[in-house]
This record gives structure tokens, C-alpha cells and sequence, in this order.
């Protein structure tokens, strides 16, 4: 995607070159070494090129035309007053140094690249190695250390501690883990564990205390849904999840330090509200951290599946547990409000909160948006593979789930429910996956109608990005294996038919019968429930702006390194936080040149800043200007448009035109 070389460079080049000859030269006439003058020579040359590039790349050149016409012209004027000067004193050509400068120019870009793709084939031959062609999902290549490290546990500290490492907050002093470019606190807790009387009631805040903590590891995973594809598997689960991290850079040390606190960026985890954690190596902070030191990363756990989204108001005894189809939802509050009260200790402002989130992340910061309850808790929102059609528009669902979880436990009572191990409910939360544990629009905590909400005006204070993936199906089955993908593509294909009026309904039948020779029926299925699922965020982006928020939509329509595995979620994640290694780990190579694209303009949202590029503010990148909805960003392997997207969202009018309502 970049360019490997530009206008500006053989500018630069020609500039260096006035430097590499004078250098040479003039020693030369006075009789120095050649040693020496070939130590001026590299001198000068080094020196003006930096001079010149810093120059030639500022803002204030790049942005207008006019300004780099200047400095190309007093470039020009440089090499003619160099060549005169050479002329005046000797017969030798500046032409010279310039050809040898403009060959640089060309070819160490050029070796960079063969570097770049030697690396990108020794990985890709790693990875199939591993994965083959794709078809038994992730399987990923996990070292027994690293899973050991990360289910270590934090414990109570009564004696010495390091208080360069240590945070005080109202719930507790704090004590992380320093590092040369890093500093990062993991489970830190930001409620009472839902434990026992807790299991499924709201969550309680924390009392004040001044006891100090270890906040060196992961707190443990939400119970949940364990598949061959997920690698949360192989972390601990305890409904005692409620932690969250925090981490930053430590690159303002030891240079001019200011007191301004610093952004903040809370991520909610991927998943399907069925299983995910904050310890997933996609979402790792460290990199990010690295790279952006005036931004503080927060992420964290919630309840999951049957323990965080279930209905029990037609369960005897239910009515003592008002608030369990959206426990999940109340997790995520109760942690952005702690986050707005303790952040500014970690170097955090409170009042510059954005929200990230990939799948059912994505859905609940959707749903959020619109929840009188978290209002004013963040300010700016990513969300990607995600919407409010995620979660039950109706309380039905999630009270027939609590029926058959009753039915499956031989149990008739809330009691005698509540009663029960963990483990033997995660096994009943095991069988029952498919009854789809979700957040509910319950008219309580949530709209009765979100979307309406967001026509009118819920979310207007919060600014968007909504990212739309154009093969996120085939990550989803990655995760869940192919014979759960089947149920869910035939389940949710009929769920969809019950929603569509008749028009679209047709349509879809039609689509389904006129499928190519070759499609089977299950694929004409789940290719109609992937355009579904982006018409269903695409209508998040429509409403909000309709509802006079200020929306930017994004389309990732890179490719896959394996078509099996899909493209969406894996690779927006790893490259928004720079993890090349997780991405090699799920199956794919990182490409880094849309991760530089993504991490700038990421970076600038968070900030506040204006989601504009200028020429070569990252080198080899043209200009580029994000306008809102309905325009959108399209990302792909070989190159970055803001263009409509309507035709690439979904191939049927009808589907289009029943969003559109």
C-alpha cells in the first residue's frame, strides 16, 4: 500500500547530495586525506538530510501545495549554488553524488521490501504449517510458559512493597509491574465478587480501604462456554471475574514531563456474550502503549452466558433477582464508573473516556449508548462487528433460556438454582449455548427500542467510528467449529425470515433458491446472515446520524492470509494494537502497513483530533480525509478510499430498503 519512494525523497536526495559533494571535495582541495574527507562527506550529507527530511515531512509543508513548491525550489537553488561553488574550484559534477543519492533513494526502499516479504514467507509458511488450510478453525500455537504466567494470581501484600509501582486508589492501594517503556496493573478489582448471595444481583461497589495488593496478573475469566476454537479455554474462570488492567507508556520519563492528564481507552473484549476475556492476546495493550505514551489503556471482564444474561422474572423466587438478563451490561457500568473515579491516579482524565469494542463488545458499548444509566461515562465509541440486533429485542428469549436451565438442572426454584457449583452450571451453560445467552432492550435499563432511541437523539454526545467486516462468518466459525456453525447459520437464518417484511422476505428466498452452481444451501445461508449482520450495523450508523450524532463508518475488506479463517475481528484487533505475534497466533500475518494507518488515525480519535492524514504524515501514505456516514472508510491490502458502501454491504435491495425503514 505504501509508496516505496516519492517526489519528496529524491528532493531530499538531491540535497544530501550537495552535502556528500562538498564534503568530499573541499577536504580534498585542501589537501586533507581521503579518509577524512570521506568522514565530512557522510557528516554532511547525514546532516542535511535529516535537516531537509524533518523539512520536507512537517505538517505545514505537506498540507499545502503552494509551501512545498518553496521548499523544492530552494532545493533546486541549494544543488545549483553547490554545483557552481564545485564548478569555481574544480572540474568535478555534483551530477555525480546526486546519481549515487538517487540510487539509494531506490534501492535500500527496494531491499526493505525483499526484507519485508523474505520475513512475510517464512511466516506464512509457519502458519500453514499449523493450520493447513484453515478448516479446524484456530488452533493456535501456545508455549505451556505463557500459559502459566498469565493463571499465576495476585495476592494480598502486608509488608514491603515497591512504591514506584504502587497506585493508591478509594478501593485500594495497587501495586503493578514496571518495565522499561511500560507500566501496567492487571487485576485490579472494580467490584465485589458476584459470589455466593452476589450470583447474579447487580454489582455492589467496593468499600474503601488503604490494604495494599499485588496487580501483577490477569484476575480470572468470567465462567464460560469452552470451544476447541476459543482460546480462553486455557485461562482460569471463576464468576470472581469482576478485575480489570491498566496499563501505559513510560516514554514521558526522563524527557519533559507535564501534568496533563493523559486520554483514556477502555476495551471491552470480543466474544459472544458465550465466552471472551480482557487476557486475550489479540487485545493486548503493550504495543500500543509503547507507540502512544500519552494514552492510558483500561480493559476488563464481565460476566458472561448464563451468569450475566438470563431472565428469571417467571421463575419462582425470581423476582429477588430483578436485574439478571443484563448483569453483563451493569458489569460494564460499574466499570467505567470506577474507571471514572481512579483513573486520574494512574495519569488518566476522567472526562476524555473512549470505548472500544469487537463483537459483543461492540453490541454492549451499542447498547450502552443509549442507557440513561451510562450516560456520560464515555465520550467518543469504536465499535466493530457489533450492534444492538445482537442482543434480544424482547424479554422472551432470555426467559425461555432461564426455563431450560431449570429443566436441564432438575431444579423448580431459585433456591435450589442458586444453590448449585459452578461448575455444574457451566456445564448446563455448555449444553445450552445455543439458546444464545444475550443482553435484553428490557425498557429498564435498556430502550424498548434502541435503535428508535438513537433516531432520536439518545447517543448524540457520543462521536462513532462503526467498523463493518466483510468475512467475519468465517472467524466466528473458526471459534465455535463447523458443526455448532451450522445450527447457528440454520437457526439464525430462520430467526431473520421471522423479522423481514414480506418484500425482503422473498428477496432472501429468491437469493437462496438462485444461489451459483456450486453453493450449498448452508453457504447461500451464512453469506445472507454476514450481510445481515452488516446491514444490522450498518442502521447503527444511519440512525445515530440520524439522530444528530456524529458518525464515521469503516469497511475492512482486507484478505485473509487463509480463507477458512476469515478476515474481521482477528485482524482489526491485532492491528489497532500493533500485535504481529497474535495475529501470527490466529492464523494470520499482520499487515503493518494498514496497522500504521489504523493506529494514527485511532490515536486520533482518541485524542480528539481531526481523522484527516496529510501527504506522507506517514511516509508513502497520500492524503486522506475521513468524512462521517454516509460516506465511509474502505480498507484493503492495496489501497484506502472514503467512498458510499452501500453495494458492498448486501447484494439484496430489499434487505437494504427494510434497514432503511
Amino acid at each position: 500500500m505504501k509508496k516505496l519512494f516519492t517526489i519528496d525523497d529524491f528532493m531530499i536526495a538531491a540535497v544530501s547530495a550537495v552535502g556528500c559533494g562538498l564534503g568530499t571535495e573541499i577536504p580534498h582541495l585542501l589537501g586533507a586525506p581521503d579518509w577524512v574527507g570521506y568522514l565530512i562527506s557522510m557528516g554532511a550529507g547525514m546532516l542535511l538530510e535529516g535537516i531537509v527530511s524533518k523539512i520536507v515531512f512537517s505538517k505545514a509543508v505537506q498540507k499545502k501545495t503552494a509551501n512545498k513548491i518553496y521548499v523544492f525550489a530552494g532545493g533546486l537553488l541549494v544543488l545549483a549554488l553547490g554545483q557552481a561553488f564545485l564548478s569555481e574550484w574544480s572540474d568535478v559534477s555534483l551530477l555525480t553524488y546526486v546519481k549515487e543519492e538517487t540510487a539509494s533513494v531506490i534501492v535500500m526502499p527496494l531491499l526493505g521490501f525483499a526484507v519485508s516479504m523474505l520475513m512475510r514467507f517464512f511466516q506464512t509458511r509457519k502458519i500453514r504449517k499449523i493450520y493447513g488450510d484453515g478448516s479446524k478453525g484456530f488452533v493456535y500455537d501456545l508455549k505451556q510458559e505463557d500459559i502459566d504466567v498469565v493463571n499465576q494470581e495476585n495476592r494480598p501484600i502486608t509488608g514491603e512493597y515497591d512504591s514506584a509501582c504502587a497506585v493508591k486508589t478509594r478501593t485500594g492501594i495497587y501495586v503493578g509491574t514496571k518495565e522499561k517503556e511500560i507500566t501496567y496493573f492487571s487485576g485490579i478489582p472494580y467490584a465485589k465478587p458476584p459470589v455466593g448471595a452476589r450470583r447474579w444481583k447487580a454489582p455492589e461497589p467496593l468499600d474503601e480501604t488503604d490494604a495494599v495488593f499485588e496487580a501483577k496478573y490477569p484476575g480470572a475469566s468470567a465462567v464460560q462456554v469452552e470451544f476447541e476454537g476459543s482460546i480462553l479455554r486455557n485461562h482460569r474462570q471463576s464468576e470472581d471475574c469482576l478485575t480489570l488492567n491498566i496499563c501505559y507508556g513510560n516514554k514521558e520519563e526522563g524527557e519533559k514531563k507535564t501534568r496533563k492528564k493523559k486520554p483514556v481507552m477502555v476495551l471491552f473484549h470480543h466474544g459472544d456474550f458465550s465466552y471472551g476475556g480482557s487476557v486475550d492476546p489479540l487485545i493486548y495493550g503493550d504495543n500500543f502503549a509503547k507507540a502512544n505514551p500519552d494514552i492510558v489503556l483500561v480493559s476488563f471482564n464481565y460476566r458472561l452466558g448464563i451468569f450475566g444474561f438470563i431472565d428469571f422474572s417467571e421463575i419462582p423466587g425470581g423476582e429477588a433477582y430483578p436485574d439478571a438478563a443484563n448483569l453483563g451490561l451493569l458489569d460494564q457500568i460499574a466499570a467505567l464508573k470506577w474507571v471514572r473515579e481512579n483513573i486520574a491516579a494512574f495519569g488518566g482524565d476522567p472526562d476524555k473516556i473512549t470505548v472500544m469494542g469487537f463483537e459483543s463488545g461492540a453490541t454492549s458499548i451499542s447498547l450502552l449508548a443509549a442507557c440513561e444509566e451510562a450516560k456520560g461515562l464515555f465520550r467518543r465509541a469504536f465499535v466493530f462487528s457489533g450492534s444492538p440486533a445482537d442482543a434480544y429485542n424482547t424479554p422472551d428469549g432470555s426467559r425461555q433460556l432461564a426455563k431450560k436451565l431449570l429443566e436441564l438442572t432438575a431444579t423448580t426454584t431459585m433456591e435450589e438454582l442458586r444453590a448449585l457449583p459452578t461448575e455444574q452450571l457451566k456445564a448446563a451453560g455448555q449444553k445450552l449455548w445455543l439458546n444464545m445467552a444475550a443482553p435484553t432492550w428490557d425498557g429498564k435499563l435498556l430502550p424498548a427500542d434502541v435503535y428508535a432511541a438513537y433516531e432520536n437523539g439518545a447517543a448524540s454526545d457520543i462521536e462513532f467510528i462503526i467498523g463493518i467486516p466483510s468475512n467475519e462468518r468465517s472467524v466466528y466459525k473458526s471459534v465455535i467449529g463447523g458443526e455448532n456453525y451450522e445450527s447457528v447459520v440454520d437457526g439464525g437464518a430462520e430467526a431473520m425470515m421471522g423479522i423481514l417484511d414480506a418484500a425482503a422476505a422473498e428477496a432472501v428466498s429468491a437469493y437462496i433458491r438462485q444461489r451459483p452452481a456450486g453453493m450449498s444451501e448452508l453457504d447461500a445461508k451464512a453469506k445472507l446472515l454476514e450481510q445481515w449482520s452488516a446491514l444490522c450495523i450498518y442502521r447503527s450508523a444511519l440512525k445515530l446520524s440520524a439522530g444528530g450524532g456524529k458518525v464515521y463508518l469503516m469497511y475492512w475488506n482486507a484478505k485473509p492470509l487463509i480463507e477458512n479463517l476469515g478476515s474481521g475481528t482477528v485482524d482489526v484487533a491485532s492491528s489497532l494494537f500493533g500485535n504481529s505475534e497474535a495475529a501470527q497466533l490466529y492464523g494470520n500475518v499482520m499487515d503493518k502497513d494498514l496497522s500504521e494507518v489504523l493506529q494514527t488515525l485511532m490515536t486520533k480519535f482518541i485524542r480528539g483530533e481531526a481523522l484527516r492524514l496529510y501527504n506522507n504524515e506517514i511516509k508513502g501514505i497520500d492524503a486522506l480525509d475521513w468524512k462521517k456516514y454516509p460516506m465511509a472508510l474502505n480498507l484493503s491490502n492495496d489501497k484506502i478510499l472514503c467512498e458510499p458502501i452501500d453495494d458492498k454491504v448486501t447484494e439484496i435491495g430489499a434487505l437494504m430498503n427494510f434497514i432503511a425503514r
